[in-house]
């Protein structure tokens, strides 16, 4: 881990890495039944489990090892787990809490296959996994009942619990990243930062990936042309909300295509003390909830972030495919990454 932590932070520090597509859309291609998402043991499961996505890499682990390969035959250089639904949360809805631990670890273990198959055909350029934390289907700053403002649907201390778990797994099948996204609600985000605090604690892991911990990454979501967070932050505010810790970097993905991302992501390249990630749609939903932006289009409007060296790290969310994913890296080639300001040691102790 510690060789692969230094791998990391030197590539990102020397060029643009580029993070995989969506998995849900390439998910959809295969247009799978109900029993493509039982194992054996879940044959006779009340619920319906179709739609489950996570679930496959039980179920079906050949469908997502060759999603994983897409991607990094396209370019990707950090691939992430197929687990952004898989906290005891979130699998509540389909009566699996019990199994959210063993997705988690078998969905880093089949990630961390892929990733070790491309790094052993090429060293000189490793490949990373990153394992994927969601938001969970709870918030804990809003309430759901618009009768009652004060209700909450879930708690702090019950979003920490459940993300403990989930990191757990993601670190004892092989995660190289600990990836928070898709955060509509910065407090929910602030309980996967405690609970990933934790876990390190638990297990002697430095905080500092500098230190030889495990790099963790941050991605919020803005909702609409407000240039807000769902639970109501400003980009300012949410970077400002979440550097307590010290992250590999900071982002934006979901929700916006890149051209509406684009002065949003500016605010995080100008004042974030963090390398800068963003992983747009391919565009904005059409009426039927698809997305139409080609390859070629979503590069386009990319280029204004890499002609302005606004990033270190580039991929594709909602409608993404390795398509996308293979223009953006061709892309992000020709361009420098953006540069942190690093304060040594002595001028800290002159502040």
């Amino acid at each position: 881990m510690q060789n692969r932590t230094e791998s990391l932070l030197h590539a990102v520090k020397n060029r643009i890495l580029i993070l995989d597509g969506a998995m849900g859309t390439m998910i959809q291609r295969y247009q799978l039944t109900e029993d493509d998402f039982r194992t054996a043991e879940l044959k006779d499961h009340p619920k319906s489990l179709k739609g489950n996505n996570d679930l496959l890499s039980l179920s079906r682990p050949d469908i997502i090892k060759q999603i994983h390969r897409e991607y990094l035959d396209a370019g990707a250089d950090i691939i992430e787990t197929n687990t952004f639904s898989s906290t005891t949360i979130a699998q509540a809805d389909y009566e699996l809490s019990h199994l959210a631990y063993e997705i988690n670890l078998e969905s880093a273990k089949i990630a961390r296959e892929v990733a070790d198959e491309f790094s052993a055909r090429e060293p000189q350029k490793p490949r990373f996994v990153a394992g994927a934390i969601g938001p969970t289907n709870r918030t804990a700053s809003l309430s759901p009942d618009v009768n009652d403002p004060g209700f909450r649907a879930i708690t702090f201390d019950q979003l920490a619990e459940a993300y403990s778990e989930q990191v757990r797994g993601l670190l004892d099948g092989g995660s190289d990243i600990l990836l928070i996204e898709t955060i509509f609600d910065t407090l929910n985000a602030k309980a996967a930062l405690y609970a990933v605090q934790d876990v390190f604690e638990e297990r002697n892991i430095p905080l500092d990936p500098k230190e030889g911990g495990i790099p963790i990454m941050i991605s919020g979501t803005i909702t609409d042309a407000s240039g807000r967070t769902l639970s109501g932050q400003t980009t300012e505010a949410f970077l400002i909300s979440v550097s307590h810790v010290p992250l590999l970097s900071v982002g934006l993905n979901c929700a916006l295509g890149a051209k509406e991302l684009r002065p949003y992501l500016k605010v995080l390249a100008q004042n974030a003390p963090f390398y800068v990630s963003a992983y747009p749609n391919a565009g904005l939903p059409n009426e039927f909830g698809a997305y139409d932006q080609g390859a070629n289009e979503m590069a386009d409007q990319v280029r204004d972030f890499l002609k302005e060296g606004m990033l270190n790290i580039l991929g594709g969310c909602c409608g993404t495919t390795p398509d996308h994913i293979q223009a953006l890296a061709k892309l992000a080639a020709e361009y420098q990454p953006r540069k942190i300001e690093e304060v040594t040691e002595e001028e800290e102790s002159n502040v």
